[in-house]
């Protein structure tokens, strides 16, 4: 599988961000996205996911066969948000993402067991400490099989150890053939390219 984008540029609030963006990445690599706040580094990974339209250029996958032909069937994406409801409980909101996604992968509790959160499936969400919330959301990327990961500042509240073994499961996650694109400011310990960012104007 490949990840491809081509003269891809971004808008946000009906003014472009970036433009010109091209990389492309081959199963089992990885691309760390850089660059000042407000470069458009959220915006691009929202662009790639099919969030978000592109103002130029295109995004694709090529060898993703039946399953994964588009690009947004192909992508777990983690965003700012950690995207689960506080009154449900850990494990009720990880069983609803492995529904919604298909493709079962881990199960719900050795998931949890893998970020370092065993025996709280359940507690309601909403009671979690901010690093144990976007546990769960790092979580939710085991759960269903998907080979490309589209991170957003993904360690973002975590201690140094729940980094680290953040840092493991991305490399294992090359390892076995998929692919992680990441916009952080943070080194994020794994082997990747890097795209630089510029400085969006008025920023």
């Amino acid at each position: 599988m490949r990840l491809i984008a081509e003269g891809l540029g971004g808008e946000r609030g009906g003014e472009m961000v970036f433009s010109g963006v091209n990389f492309a990445l081959d199963a089992g690599h990885a691309l760390i996205v850089t660059g000042p706040n407000g470069s458009g580094k959220s915006t691009l990974l929202r662009i790639v996911a099919g969030l978000l339209p592109a103002a130029q250029g295109s995004v694709r996958v090529e060898g993703g066969g039946d399953e994964f032909s588009a690009v947004a069937a192909a992508c777990h994406y983690l965003g700012h948000q950690n995207a689960m409801k506080t009154a449900l409980t850990v494990s009720e909101n990880l069983d609803f993402w492995q529904r919604f996604n298909d493709e079962p992968r881990l199960a719900i509790d050795e998931a949890l067991k893998v970020v370092g959160l065993g025996g709280i499936g359940h507690l309601p969400y909403g009671y979690l400490s901010t690093g144990q919330k976007r546990r769960v959301s790092i979580a939710k990327l085991l759960i269903n099989h998907r080979p490309i990961w589209l991170l957003d500042e993904p360690t973002a509240g975590l201690d140094k150890a729940s980094e680290e073994r953040f840092s493991a499961l991305m490399s294992s996650h090359c390892t076995n053939g998929g692919i992680v694109v990441a916009a952080t400011h943070l080194p994020l310990g794994i082997d990747a390219q890097g795209l630089r960012m510029g400085e969006a104007a008025g920023a």
